[in-house]
């Protein structure tokens, strides 16, 4: 198998399935968004050097394979779908849930918007979460024209807010306190970490 073919040299790529696309189409920008968190999940579980939460981050890894390989299908291509394509199970978003409330029970109440950084896991850890909500609008625009398994934008959307959390249990765990925003006067709500989740 070569790594090129030279059949996009002309600005096209193919779905699963054979379909033609512009690399600009929104399912490309879609799956590719995907495959940038997927990367940089794994550039994160690489600085953690096996400890926790690594091995959840390879879970996270494998889930967006998944999810890419949905994307990268075009809506009406029923055969491929039918004939089994691997998609993420509606239950992981549960999981994800699950994984949220057990890291954040860990840790102290969050009064107020925190500023991304800490330790080098952490602060990759706040450009995934930044990523993930990129992937979720990219998937967002893209439902907006297609038909999305839905799914997909929820998946997406609690990975942004485990991200987040599990950026502050790696400060926690290393005795890095979470770096307050603080306009002089001002305390906003308790501050999560999306544009909308």
């Amino acid at each position: 198998m070569r790594i090129y073919t030279r059949t996009g040299d002309g600005g096209e790529t193919g779905l699963l399935g054979g379909v033609r696309v512009p690399k600009a189409h929104p399912r490309v920008e879609a799956y590719g968004a995907v495959d940038e968190l997927n990367a940089l999940l794994g550039l994160v579980a690489a600085h953690l050097g096996g400890a926790e939460p690594a091995p959840l981050l390879q879970e996270l890894q494998r889930d967006c394979f998944l999810l890419g390989a949905d994307l990268a299908t075009p809506p009406g291509d029923a055969r491929r779908r039918g004939a089994g394509l691997p998609q993420v199970p509606a239950q992981r978003v549960a999981e994800l849930e699950a994984h949220i409330d057990r890291y954040d029970a860990q840790l102290p109440p969050l009064r107020q918007f925190i500023l991304p950084g800490g330790t080098v896991p952490a602060a990759l850890l706040h450009v995934a979460r930044t990523v993930a909500r990129r992937a979720e609008r990219r998937v967002a625009a893209l439902a907006a024209q297609e038909p999305v398994n839905p799914v997909v934008l929820q998946y997406l959307n609690r990975l942004s807010d485990l991200l987040f959390v599990l950026a502050r249990w790696v400060n926690h765990r290393a005795g890095v306190a979470d770096a307050p925003w603080g306009r002089e006067g001002w305390r906003g709500p308790a501050a999560g970490p999306d544009e909308g989740g």
